[in-house]
């Protein structure tokens, strides 16, 4: 039986989400709905995609009793507003990163995938790549010794897009580009909360931050830096380093390489034809397929991506924008 897919919004990153759908095999995963606020994109969208149903609101979308989990890529600033919706429906949920604007609302959401018990993901996709995979199998078998120090870095000319600088679109480097820094981070030190964050940074004329690096200070003398922008271009790499040995990350956000104390190892992606609006795109056919063998096993949760995760997380980027001064409307809910 296919796992079958509700598209919540018929924007760029649902878009590539479909295309990347699309390169796996039609028998495991089908997207049988979509929905947007604008009926006539979504009739689009559905044209595009092949998709056989199309809906208004999303409320249709949460009562539409042939769905087996809801993909959410709408604007993370009505995250909470959707996905809350959704769960009440009793929908498992897959959302887009950031998965809400503050850790209240993530911790509000989880609360409510626990109580209506049914699957919910923060779709960190970076997580899902085979790079990632075997990262975590390199760590677990001590290949570099003992980390000591953890780089990432994620830089992108986007001052001139509004929905990076506005900050009634939940605009900034950190939400967009620097939650993937430290998600990375927090993988490598398997989810352990560090003993301090320390930020730096400059705000735009919006108040959204344009510029960020982050300390993460462990225990053991143990420490990530990360840095993220939406002013300038960076590498956009990130580096592992041990007692024994370093690994390198490229690109780190969405990898298909790997180093090795100097050794390459390239994981090709899926391939498709279709246009998409993202690097990499197709790598989002990894984060479907993972779910849909999270579905078959009856899980609430992604192991790879737990609902501690999200809330770390969000923890973290709270306090990154506290010590910037940088404040969002639904702070103060």
């Amino acid at each position: 039986m296919a796992t079958t897919w509700g598209i919540c919004s018929a924007g760029k990153i649902s878009n590539d989400f479909m295309v990347a759908l699309q390169t796996l095999p039609a028998e495991d995963h089908q997207a049988v709905a979509v929905a947007a606020k604008d009926l006539k994109r979504a009739k689009e969208f559905a044209r595009t995609h092949n998709i056989p149903k199309v809906y208004g609101s999303y409320e249709d979308l949460a009562k539409d009793p042939n769905i087996d989990i809801i993909y959410v890529g709408v604007l993370h600033t009505v995250h909470r507003e959707v996905v809350m919706m959704f769960l009440q429906n009793k929908k498992n949920v897959m959302c887009e990163k950031p998965l809400a604007m503050n850790s209240s609302e993530v911790k509000e959401m989880t609360a409510a995938a626990k109580k209506y018990n049914v699957f919910f993901m923060e779709a960190m996709w970076s997580r899902f790549f085979p790079v990632y995979d075997q990262i975590r199998t390199l760590l677990s078998q001590k290949a570099i010794g003992d980390i000591k120090v953890v780089r990432a870095e994620f830089g992108s000319n986007q001052y001139h897009v509004p929905r990076a600088v506005g900050k009634e679109l939940g605009g900034g480097g950190l939400l967009d580009i620097g939650c993937y820094c430290l998600q990375f981070a927090l993988m490598v030190f398997s989810g352990e909360k560090p003993e301090s964050v320390t930020a730096k940074g400059f705000l735009y004329e919006t108040g959204v931050d344009e510029t960020v690096t982050i300390i993460l200070q462990y225990p053991g003398k143990r420490q990530a830096i990360l840095t993220c922008t939406i002013m300038v271009g960076m590498p956009n790499q990130a580096a592992i380093c041990g007692s024994t040995g370093m690994i390198q990350v490229l690109p780190m956000w969405c990898p298909t390489s790997v180093i090795l104390n100097g050794k390459e190892t390239k994981y090709p992606l899926p391939q498709s034809t279709k246009a998409m609006h993202f690097t990499n795109s197709t790598g989002l056919s990894y984060e479907a397929e993972h779910v849909r063998q999270c579905l078959l096993k009856g899980l609430k949760e992604s192991p790879l991506m737990t609902l501690a995760d999200s809330e770390l997380l969000a923890t973290i980027m709270e306090e990154v924008r506290k010590q910037l001064g940088v404040n969002f409307p639904q702070d103060k809910a």
